[in-house]
């Protein structure tokens, strides 16, 4: 029986995930929009024979500019160019179903996923934020439950536009002046609450069918809909038991919605800072925190906490009654997470501050390549990831430290690929290509 595999996902963000990574004399500050840092990163990944990479993304400028590096390339169009030089490793772009149209963006995935082969993902989110809802006429974000019951029907007319061909619609009969096959083109001629689309898609079925399709919300509206779309999940947690409970929660979600449990890949984010011991990792964190700004990560949080500028006090800890999760309506669960974290190891501000500086809520190890081999196969092997989205620290050291170091001790123990094969993104995470809704699979003999 063949060995359950890990998925890594390398989570690429400008100089490193942490928000002090720039400072560091290693870094570019512009790298944010130079390609040719891009294609490095890519091609460090797929030398680790990571599953794909992973861009975040959101309508709107992020962050204080005095604080890190902000403003990102479109990653639709990023990925597309890093097709072309990579042969292998999947492109996960995140897109939102708030401030897009399902035709233009069905057209860029099936697009994406031709010229890449087969290696598309698309990281489906809702958007939380009044500044992005600003920059598209409204004067508020629409409520968490509006923006999940938009992305349901966004996704149900996405699905319907890649089925629009079927696979053999194109006949290239140049003997009889047939191109195509009309008869094989299915229009969604949709009509629902927020969308309406007649036609069908002006690009064929591509190589997988659908991108792969991945979520990132934990609330239980995000979790609703992943347990009934999503086949990989990017997550954030800080214990491994909070993990194991989310774990099982979602798997049995997904098989309560009718779906294989193994047809959807639980990926927390997990930022691992790296040493040759364990003193010089730590030594490594400090440095980093050392660099963080405090007033920015006071604006930071008190943003997140959606409390009022000069609320916190840096050596104070979290105010008291501070509304529950029901009561926000930006990003529910990371909110959760930090008060969380916070309440639970009794945090002031500027320690709280240090820890979401390196992954804004994920998991940060700082150990040897062993140490951090040994999280990542507990985490896995105890029923709390199926992989894990390596969100390194600061880039490019922080993916080189953990492809040279980290990768060679996850192959000898049998938990990573050593080599690609033909496989597409979704071959690799063990799913089938999906069959066109139009097509009447032929009965078994």
């Amino acid at each position: 029986m063949t060995r359950r595999q890990l998925h890594l996902n390398a989570f690429l963000m400008n100089t490193g995930h942490h928000e002090a990574s720039w400072r560091l004399p290693e870094s570019d500050p512009y790298a944010h929009v130079d390609l040719a840092h891009y294609v490095r990163l890519a091609r460090i990944a797929e030398r680790g024979t990571f599953d794909s990479l992973f861009l975040a993304d959101g309508p709107q400028l992020w962050n204080n500019l005095a604080q890190r590096p902000a403003g990102a390339l479109e990653p639709i169009t990023l990925l597309t160019a890093l097709a072309t030089a990579t042969e292998h490793i999947g492109l996960i772009a995140t897109a939102s179903t708030s401030y897009n149209s399902p035709y233009n963006l069905a057209r860029k995935f099936a697009t994406l996923d031709h010229l890449s082969g087969g290696r598309a993902g698309w990281n489906i989110v809702t958007t939380a934020g009044a500044e992005a809802a600003r920059n598209f006429g409204l004067d508020a974000e629409p409520a968490h439950a509006e923006r999940y019951a938009r992305a349901a029907e966004f996704l149900e007319v996405a699905l319907k536009l890649w089925d629009s061909w079927e696979d053999d619609t194109v006949v290239a009969d140049k003997a009889a002046g047939v191109w195509g096959d009309d008869a094989k083109i299915h229009p969604p001629r949709h009509r629902g609450r927020y969308f309406s689309v007649e036609g069908a898609l002006n690009v064929p079925r591509s190589p997988q069918g659908y991108p792969l399709l991945v979520q990132a919300g934990s609330s239980e509206d995000g979790k609703r809909f992943a347990a009934r779309y999503a086949e990989a999940v990017f997550t954030a947690q800080q214990t491994l038991e909070d993990a194991r409970a989310f774990y099982a929660d979602l798997k049995a979600r997904t098989v309560a919605a009718g779906r294989d449990a193994d047809h959807i890949k639980v990926l927390p984010g997990i930022v691992p800072v790296i040493g040759s011991t364990e003193a010089e990792a730590l030594a490594g964190e400090r440095d980093l925190e050392d660099h963080i700004v405090p007033a920015h990560g006071v604006d930071r949080l008190e943003r997140l906490l959606q409390l009022a500028p000069g609320t916190l006090e840096l050596d104070g800890h979290l105010p008291s009654g501070l509304p529950p999760e029901s009561a926000v309506e930006g990003a529910k669960s990371r909110y959760t997470l930090v008060v969380e974290l916070a309440r639970r190891e009794r945090l002031t501000v500027r320690q709280l501050i240090g820890r979401l500086g390196g992954g804004r809520g994920h998991l940060t190890f700082a150990g040897t390549p062993e140490q951090v081999a040994d999280t990542i196969q507990l985490w896995f092997e105890s029923g709390a990831a199926d992989g894990f989205n390596i969100m390194p620290p600061v880039l490019p050291s922080g993916l080189d430290a953990f492809v040279d170091h980290v990768v060679p001790i996850l192959r000898a123990r049998g938990l990573l690929r050593t080599g690609y094969g033909d496989a597409t993104l979704r071959e690799r995470y063990g799913l089938p290509r999906p069959a066109n809704q139009h097509v009447i699979a032929p009965a078994l003999v």
